[in-house]
């Protein structure tokens, strides 16, 4: 069997959460006899090498139009949905949030992929998306995937409500690297030591984290690169931080391994999250984990998290105050160990291509 994983053309340049998910589908697929090859959308792609094509982030539907039309092979869609809307509409500061404010939510991301386009950032594949728009557009892929492969019930709900199809559909939970993420008891936590490991954007929410931490008694370590169009963002974060907060750019999944081995609590305070790979890893390393109350999180993490509410710092200080406290939830390493594993995660992808090629 070979499959294509199709994703978007800024997938190595400009790395994100989907880009370690693709990544470990793509190895342990191969390890279970599966020829998958990531391929770029603006690539040009011998179509009649595969058998099926798997197409992520649905939120991008003109990356994925073009090659449905191209191809006439059987597809699979990850959605990888994430709702940029309350965001946008809400928080989004300067021009753009005063434009964005005045826009539903999938007229906001068509604008911002038409942005894109004209600024050169990423291209336009598919002509047809111009006149056909955001959510037509995810509606069209909608009715002809063969599957729908959502990383959590939630997101798959989520879906069907935004856009009134409901396509058969197999769940595939993201995951940990059980080879990398290896907790060691014997070393101590410093209940001080507070990390949030994501992008640098508006959406993370770095910038209430640090309004909630400021001049405390923690020490909050924030790690990873700003996004695209996010320096002025960046620049806030860094402006506004007092001594106690570091900031760490984008570092290997390997040098990871000794912050989340030392600190207490990691915390991803997002305005969305689907549930935060980060948070999957820091929780396996032994962390006791803070996310947000926005997304599907709930679903991975249930009652060994807690959650606070993004808009309020005095919120997000009260989970640190009270997550630094605890011990180390060893139910919640024994949960994630059991049902969040790329190896997992791979299994079911394989099952499911079975599904339509067999």
């Amino acid at each position: 069997m070979k499959v294509a994983l199709i994703t978007r053309s800024t997938f190595f340049t400009i790395p994100g959460g989907d880009t370690i998910q693709i990544s470990y589908t793509e190895k342990h697929l191969q390890s279970l006899g599966i020829d998958a090859s990531i391929l770029l959308t603006h690539d040009t792609i011998n179509y009649s090498k595969y058998d099926l094509l798997h197409f992520f982030n649905i939120v991008r539907p003109a990356d994925i139009m073009y090659h449905i039309k191209k191809s006439a092979k059987p597809f699979v869609v990850s959605p990888n949905l994430v709702r940029y809307g309350d965001y946008d509409q809400r928080f989004r500061k300067g021009f753009s949030g005063l434009m964005l404010g005045f826009l539903e939510e999938n007229s906001i991301e068509y604008v911002k992929t038409i942005a894109r386009w004209l600024n050169g950032s990423d291209g336009l594949k598919s002509i047809q998306y111009l006149w056909k728009g955001q959510k037509k557009a995810i509606q069209q892929i909608l009715s002809k995937t063969y599957l729908v492969l959502p990383n959590s019930e939630m997101e798959n709900t989520m879906l069907r409500e935004l856009y009134g199809i409901a396509p058969e559909y197999v769940v595939i939970p993201n995951g940990f690297d059980t080879n990398l993420f290896v907790y060691d008891s014997t070393i101590p936590k410093d209940d001080h030591l507070i990390l949030c490991v994501a992008r640098i954007e508006g959406i993370k929410n770095q910038i209430n984290l640090i309004k909630a931490l400021n001049n405390t008694k923690f020490r909050l370590l924030i790690i990873g690169s700003y996004a695209p169009n996010q320096k002025s963002y960046y620049d806030a974060c860094k402006s506004l931080a007092a001594s106690n907060i570091s900031f760490i750019d984008h570092i290997s999944q390997e040098k990871l391994v000794h912050y989340y081995q030392k600190a207490k609590v990691h915390i991803l305070p997002s305005w969305f999250e689907t549930c935060g790979l980060s948070t999957l890893e820091a929780a396996a390393m032994g962390c006791n984990v803070i996310v947000t109350d926005k997304g599907y999180t709930r679903e991975y993490f249930g009652d060994y998290a807690l959650y606070c509410n993004p808009a309020s710092p005095e919120s997000i200080l009260d989970a640190v105050n009270i997550s630094s406290q605890k011990e180390p939830d060893n139910l919640l390493r024994t949960k994630i160990l059991n049902n969040y594993t790329w190896q997992l995660s791979a299994l079911r992808t394989a099952e499911a291509y079975n599904q339509i090629l067999l």
